[in-house]
């Protein structure tokens, strides 16, 4: 099983970014995509993202945590990217006046890609989101 792991501190108090990101559709208010559909609520719920280019995929929330400023979600397959049994789970927490990011994703290469280049294309794709957050927010 493949890992990858990326931490940052963004210029917001936590209850700005979570607010921003907390809604599961609502990545596309600020993150990268043409468009963010949700089916269902909660725990449970998938979103299909187009990308821009057509590129689509589902992710389903597995888990949301109000208290603990935390969510996972899975992609579901087919998958365009060249993983299977993709989980990734985002937490926030207080770095003083700042939000502490940690955003960390699991997932088998399917083998198409090697594994650095799988683990370099998640990690753009984590460092992207959260320079978008940063922007959406203003800091």
């Amino acid at each position: 099983m493949a890992e990858v792991n990326v931490s940052d501190e963004i210029a917001a108090p936590v209850a700005d970014v979570w607010k921003l990101i907390r809604d599961f559709g609502g990545v596309g208010k600020w993150g990268s995509v043409e468009k963010c559909e949700v089916e269902g609520e909660g725990v449970g719920a998938v979103r299909t993202l187009t990308m821009p280019g057509g590129l689509s995929l589902q992710e389903r929330l597995e888990s949301f945590d109000e208290a603990q400023h935390q969510f996972s979600y899975s992609i579901l397959e087919p998958c365009p990217l060249p993983v299977t049994g993709y989980l990734s789970t985002v937490t926030l927490s207080a770095a003083g006046d700042a939000c502490h990011i940690d955003w960390n994703g699991r997932f088998e290469p399917n083998g198409s890609v090697p594994e650095d280049q799988v683990k370099g294309m998640v990690q753009g794709i984590y460092t992207g989101g959260i320079k978008a957050m940063k922007k959406a927010l203003g800091v």
